[in-house]
């Protein structure tokens, strides 16, 4: 049995997380222990609410550290929502910047769409090879709130490293949905709300573990 940490920062729909990837067949434990978090076999980082306030909550239980300690070792993290918007670089809101987790370069700012929230649910655009839409087909729909979102992606690879698998959604502008960069992987929606096909992705994340 895989054994899987939700990290607790003060951000997140903890319980529904816990309870969705306890439906995969995981061991699911909500904590903010730094050696726990460390050494699951997954770490899960959730996040709502605005960019700065998540990371100064992140920051408080070193979780920044527990995300790049992870990722050195190649052992695998799940950003979701705000626990996505965080991997980057900065995120700008009501014109202040916050900076970031950095683990890819680009900017959280808000989208521009005629209603925001970005609230309901959406199809998304996943390229193939992917892990986390395996068995998912383009009509799929999944479950979104958020006024912000990373609207161009600038992580560019090449020289033997493999480029990461972007997937796109479009609410006014396109707006990265999810990506999945070797260890690292992340979803703007959330697949804790997303009913079957949350359900779905989850546990092809967990089967990867």
């Amino acid at each position: 049995m895989k054994r899987v940490v939700v990290l607790d920062y003060g951000s997140g729909n903890l319980r529904s997380a816990e309870r969705a990837l306890a439906r995969t067949g995981a061991d699911v434990t909500v904590t903010s222990d730094f050696a726990a978090a460390l050494e699951c076999d997954g770490l899960v980082v959730p996040g709502v609410g605005a960019f700065e306030a998540c990371m100064k909550g992140l920051k408080a239980v070193r979780g920044e550290q527990i995300i790049g300690r992870r990722l050195a070792g190649g052992r695998p993290v799940l950003g979701i929502c705000v626990g996505m918007q965080i991997l980057f670089a900065r995120g700008v809101e009501h014109g202040v910047e916050t900076e970031g987790c950095g683990e890819w370069p680009g900017t959280v700012e808000r989208l521009d769409a005629p209603v925001l929230p970005h609230m309901g649910w959406n199809t998304v655009k996943a390229p193939a090879g992917s892990v986390l839409f395996d068995g998912l087909d383009a009509a799929t729909r999944f479950y979104f709130v958020h006024s912000y979102g990373v609207r161009e992606w600038e992580l560019r690879t090449g020289d033997g490293f493999s480029e990461p698998l972007v997937t796109w959604a479009e609410h006014g502008v396109p707006f990265v949905a999810a990506v999945e960069n070797g260890p690292l992987s992340a979803t703007q929606f959330h697949p804790e709300k997303s009913g079957d096909a949350g359900a779905r992705l989850l546990k092809n994340w967990v089967s990867s573990l």
